[in-house]
Order: structure tokens, then C-alpha cells, then sequence
């Protein structure tokens, strides 16, 4: 059985409660107590060091444990400079400090999301008396060199690492456990509805909530596509809208249907068999191939229509999405042995600004009953 351990935002509150608990009485933790919130729940998280600053500041520090996932985060060290604060405004302001990535489509706003900034001002403000104020700003020391190695670039994250998630629990993604985990959410979600929203991750079921599409209806797949497809036919559910990254989800088109990058790539040829599907001519084709990343693809392909005023984008892009819709109706009717009517899939694929790029003929009819 794998073990679970906990996400970063978790970590990062910690070591704010132990400062704030420092600041408070002068007296270091070995050990706080986190409400996770998501799920409800109270954890213990060990603290590694607490050191008073001045008077009006202390700083904590933990260690990232996501458990048996295989996390780059694994052991990195998590600050939060904890500061008394006499300006007006919220009880609580939290920021990025040094390897906190910073939003490119925001104006750098910190890439601290929804459930981090809810997570840390529900815990500490538990600790604050009537008109306190406090700022917080987390340091991921290592952020900005462990950056370089995730795909948090492509999602318009630049120097550092994001503090992302809906829950404190960080499960192994690749994992049969998880996957056991994934089709048990499954299973009682189509007990339920007969449309469902797969996301790959946690970009997706954001992107999907801000939609409107209710989140009941969303189902986080990780890699595991090609498995949890099969298991919605099997539990007879009508209607699949696969929603992802067009870098993840691409991979569909060409048949591959565990999308970790370790068991299998092509990106960039299906991008540059598309490309000759829809006759670009070759040495577009070649630049396509020979891009870096899907996003540096895209991004070839959309300065070609802003120079040539052509349309490569929408007719590229729309052949892919028609392929992925094609491919897993034929993997999910390869793996069907009850002789009924496989489930209908439709395809919505967005970019690293979670701006969509193009939604096919069947996402656009299962959108509708969505939304």
C-alpha cells in the first residue's frame, strides 16, 4: 500500500503557525497541529526550526513529505516569515517570497492558489486576537532551481514553484493504488450522473470549475486516461468531456492512452502529423517537430497566422481534437465486451495561459449540457 503524505501548502502552513506560535510566547514547536480543511481533517506536522527575528517577525521552517508520490518536492525545505503588520487591511496577507513562482498571466501576482491562501488564514487566524494583523511570506529556498524541472513554465509559472491544490493529501499519482483510488471517485460519480468531466490535474478541475461545470461532475484522472475511460463504459456512463492541457492531452490523438511522459511522448510527432494532415508545408512542419515543447509548437504556429493572417492554429488543433474524440471512442469500444453503445467522448484542450484552444464538434454539444 502506498503512503500518503501531504502537499505543499500544508508544510507552508505549518511553518506559519509555529512562527506566529513564537512570536506569541517566545517558545519554539517540535510540532503544530493543521486543519486541513480538504479534506476535514487535523494532521501533525513536525517543524524543524523556529527562530525569533525581532520582535515583530520569526521565521519556521518544515520539510515537504508527499508521502510515497514520486514528488521532486520530496524533503525541500518550506519557510514562512511571519511579521506582525499595523496597516490596515485583512487579518492575515499572504505572499511569495523567494522561490514562489510568480503568475505571468496575473502581472506576477505569487502563485499561491485558492486552497493555500484558504488553508493558511483559516488556520492562523484561529490564533489571532480581535484587530491583530499579520503578514506572511513563504520561501521555498529551492524553489527556483526545482522549477526548472517541472512543466510549471508552460502554465505561465515562472522562477519558482506553486503552491496549487484542493487538498492537504498528496496522493501517488502513478501508482495502482492510485488509480484504485480514482476509479472508486469514479465509480460513485457516475452512480450519479451520466456526463462526467475527466481532468488530467489540477489546472483542468480549476479551469473546469471557472466554467461553471459542476465540480460533482469532474473526475481527476492523472495519466490513468486510457483505464478510467473503460471503467465509465463499463459503468455505463453516457458521456466523457475530456479537459486538459493540449500538451497532456494530445497524446490521445496518437493512441497513447497513460500520458506520464516516463512510458510514452510523441507530442511532437503527432503535432507534426497533423500539421502535414492539414498540408502546412515542410518547413513549418520541420520547425513544428523540432519545437522544444507542445507550448513552443503552439506558439510557432500562432505567430504564423499573425504574420500570414492563415488559420494553422484553428485547422491544426481541430484535426487533433477530432483524433482524440476518434481514438478514445475506439479504445473504449476495443476494451467493450457487453455488445451496448459506447460512451460518447468529447475533447476540450486549453493552454499554459488556461485559455482554451479549441473545443471539438462533441465537447461543444456536451458543454452546453454542462454548463
Amino acid at each position: 500500500m502506498s503512503r500518503s503524505g501531504y502537499t505543499l501548502p500544508v508544510f507552508a502552513c505549518a511553518s506559519a503557525v509555529a512562527a506566529l506560535h513564537w512570536l506569541r510566547h517566545s517558545q519554539p514547536l517540535e510540532v503544530v497541529s493543521v486543519d486541513l480543511i480538504e479534506p476535514a481533517q487535523i494532521v501533525e506536522i513536525p517543524i524543524e526550526q523556529v527562530a525569533g527575528l525581532s520582535k515583530n517577525s520569526a521565521l519556521a521552517i518544515t520539510r515537504s513529505d508527499p508521502g510515497d508520490n514520486l514528488d521532486l518536492t520530496k524533503n525541500t525545505p518550506i519557510w514562512a516569515l511571519v511579521e506582525w503588520r499595523k496597516e490596515p487591511g485583512e487579518a492575515v496577507i499572504i505572499q511569495g517570497g523567494e522561490g514562489i513562482g510568480k503568475q505571468l498571466n496575473a502581472e506576477g501576482k505569487a502563485a499561491i492558489y485558492a486552497y493555500a491562501q484558504r488553508l493558511l488564514k483559516e488556520n492562523l487566524c484561529l490564533m489571532l486576537a480581535a484587530g491583530e494583523k499579520i503578514t506572511v511570506t513563504i520561501i521555498l529556498p529551492e524553489g527556483r532551481s526545482l522549477a526548472v524541472r517541472t512543466s510549471n513554465s508552460a502554465f505561465g509559472v515562472v522562477e519558482g514553484l506553486s503552491l496549487l491544490g484542493t487538498t492537504g493529501i498528496s496522493q501517488p499519482l502513478s501508482t495502482p493504488d492510485q488509480l484504485d483510488a480514482f476509479r472508486s471517485e469514479l465509480q460513485h460519480k457516475a452512480s450519479r450522473f451520466e456526463s462526467l468531466v475527466f481532468c488530467i490535474g489540477e489546472n483542468g478541475l480549476d479551469l473546469a470549475r471557472k466554467l461553471g461545470i459542476n465540480s460533482e461532475q469532474l473526475v481527476k484522472t492523472a495519466n490513468w486516461l486510457g483505464p478510467m475511460l473503460v471503467e465509465a463504459d463499463a459503468l455505463d456512463v453516457k458521456e466523457i468531456l475530456l479537459f486538459g492541457y493540449h500538451g497532456k492531452l494530445l497524446k490521445l490523438a496518437g493512441g497513447i492512452f497513460h500520458t506520464h511522459h516516463h512510458l510514452a511522448d510523441g507530442r511532437r510527432e503527432i503535432l507534426a502529423a497533423h500539421c502535414a494532415l492539414v498540408n502546412l508545408n515542410s518547413a513549418d512542419i520541420q520547425a513544428v517537430f523540432h519545437s522544444a515543447t507542445a507550448e513552443a509548437a503552439l506558439t510557432y504556429l500562432r505567430s504564423l497566422d499573425a504574420k500570414t493572417g492563415s488559420n494553422w492554429v484553428n485547422q491544426v488543433y481541430n484535426a487533433i481534437a477530432q483524433a482524440i474524440d476518434t481514438r478514445s471512442q475506439e479504445y473504449i469500444q476495443s476494451h467493450n465486451t457487453r455488445g451496448t453503445a459506447a460512451t460518447i467522448c468529447g475533447s476540450i484542450l486549453f493552454d499554459r495561459d488556461r485559455k482554451i484552444i479549441v473545443k471539438s464538434k462533441t465537447a461543444c454539444i456536451l458543454i452546453e449540457k454542462l454548463c
